[in-house]
């Protein structure tokens, strides 16, 4: 039996890159690498976790900055990874508006280079991008192939990683997610349970519609994915007709406004919470930000589900799951 693939994860320390370090230890024993790369490197099945600061949980990794696209060359020359799996992005959405070229540099640039080394050392970039890609404006959920209009900064960097990795020639899957949150890090839901906590009434924008999405289920669905795509051989066929892009998120739909009562209700029912905040219904325009947000964020996953076999639940079931976790 071969050597697992090896695999290195970019912004392991991220909502995404956290819950991937787990789910990714069960799928690389699963992943064989290529023939052309089997012996080039030796893999002990666990991913490679690499971030900005070198630094994950404490603990010392790879220090990776994808600002730093030199760097980001010799690091992928020294590690010499099977598949680059690419949770690391400029997600500052309000900043990108102000730094542009930074945003750019991160979320475009740097995936060109992932592609490029790639597809010279036959190896695979799997990579996450955004609901932001698109303007918002649908009545029905966005399909893969639909046009995208990004509104910002952060959407237009995105998309351009998105071209950048198809040009690279690099065999890749890139996952389309939105409204990502966690029980740890910088999200809605975090910020929400604090905010109960120190006011009595909130005003909440009720006009953006989306699928609240946790890391978990991302990271979960990455990892059953990938042996289908990651084993077929790059020359089959089949594998490139795997290739592509595809949108990851929970079923359903709600508002931010609709998120936040879900949240303040499990929250109470768990024991976070002593008493529940009025919430009080606010359009987008009592509420403007530097950035312009889509109004609609809904992606349609069918794509997804049929290709591999794959079930997304409802957002209100995910979000379930992670007051588990929190009340744990």
């Amino acid at each position: 039996m071969s050597e697992p693939a090896r695999i290195l994860l970019l912004g392991a320390g991220g909502q995404v890159g956290h819950a991937l370090r787990f789910s990714l230890r069960h799928a690389a024993r699963g992943l064989r690498p290529p023939f052309s790369r089997r012996g080039t490197a030796q893999s002990t099945g666990d991913p490679i976790v690499a971030t900005r600061d070198g630094k994950v949980d404490g603990a010392e990794c790879e220090r990776i900055d994808l600002a730093d696209l030199d760097g980001l060359r010799a690091a992928l020359d020294r590690i010499a990874p099977d598949l680059i799996v690419n949770a690391a992005a400029c997600t500052a959405v309000d900043r990108a508006e102000d730094e542009p070229e930074l945003a750019l540099r991160i979320n475009a640039e740097a995936v060109g280079v992932l592609g490029g080394w790639a597809a010279a050392h036959d190896a695979r970039v799997l990579h996450y991008s955004t609901d932001y890609v698109f303007d918002g404006c649908a009545r029905k959920p966005y399909r893969e192939d639909d046009p995208p209009h990004p509104l910002g900064a952060y959407g237009r960097s995105k998309l351009a990683g998105e071209f950048a990795l198809r040009a690279s020639g690099a065999s890749h899957l890139i996952l389309r997610t939105a409204w990502v949150y966690a029980p740890r890090g910088h999200n809605f839901l975090r910020t929400m349970l604090r905010l109960a906590g120190e006011r009595e009434s909130l005003r909440v924008v009720d006009d953006q519609v989306g699928a609240p999405t946790p890391a978990e289920l991302i990271a979960g669905i990455t990892a059953r994915i990938l042996p289908r795509w990651f084993n077929v051989d790059q020359g089959d066929m089949t594998a490139r007709s795997l290739d592509g892009v595809y949108h990851l998120t929970s079923s359903g739909e709600t508002s931010w406004c609709g998120f936040a009562r879900a949240i303040f209700a499990r929250a109470q029912r768990t024991g976070l919470l002593a008493r529940i905040p009025h919430v009080e219904a606010i359009p987008t325009r009592d509420y403007p930000t530097r950035a312009q947000r889509p109004a609609y964020s809904v992606l349609d996953t069918t794509k997804l589900r049929e290709t591999f076999g794959v079930e997304l639940p409802d957002w209100r079931a995910g979000l379930d799951g992670v007051f588990e976790d929190l009340a744990g």
